[in-house]
């Protein structure tokens, strides 16, 4: 059940953090592009959505409520098990917790690390850039799904407990 409630509130105090950066895109689209955009970047702003945060921010608020479900789930089983549910998921926390803070460093203020390397890459593009930039969020996510992996095999064994002990309740 402890491992829950942790996984519940970080991935409460995730998702808010990423409500909290939101404010950072607002700004980006009251003060504009700090470079020009081309004709490139134009045909890829659906994906974009001009602003280099939005993909780092989403994935830390979508991350954030993604470690809930598993966390309610095994505070939950921990109520109606006499086993240990979640036990050994504090890998899995830990996964997640670096994979969506690793999103966010490279994504958000690893954007202007980037942007100082490779000048505008984000709206030229500069391919290297944009790919080096794309792929370091990419294996954040990556240790975020790992986490998250984890945590659904302990979510998953505790519901197997509980439906264990029910059956041995039945039984008896």
């Amino acid at each position: 059940m402890y491992q829950g409630m942790r996984f519940a509130k970080w991935g409460l105090g995730l998702f808010i953090f990423g409500v909290f950066l939101t404010f950072g895109i607002v700004a980006h689209y009251c003060v504009g592009a700090r470079w020009p955009t081309g004709e490139l970047f134009m045909q890829n702003i659906t994906l974009w959505w001009a602003c280099p945060w939005t993909l780092s921010v989403a994935a830390v608020q979508a991350g954030g409520l993604g470690m809930v479900a598993p966390g309610l789930t095994l505070m939950l089983a921990g109520r109606f098990s006499s086993r240990n549910a979640g036990a050994g998921s504090s890998a899995a926390l830990w996964l997640c917790i670096v994979g969506l803070l690793g999103v966010f460093a490279i994504g958000y203020p690893g954007y202007f690390v980037f942007d100082a390397v490779w000048p505008a890459f984000y709206y030229a593009p500069v391919v290297t850039g944009k790919n080096v930039w794309l792929l370091a969020q990419a294996f954040f996510m990556a240790v975020y799904f790992a986490g998250i992996l984890l945590a659904f095999n302990a979510a998953r064994h505790a519901l197997d407990a509980v439906a264990g002990d029910a059956e041995l309740r039945r039984a008896a």
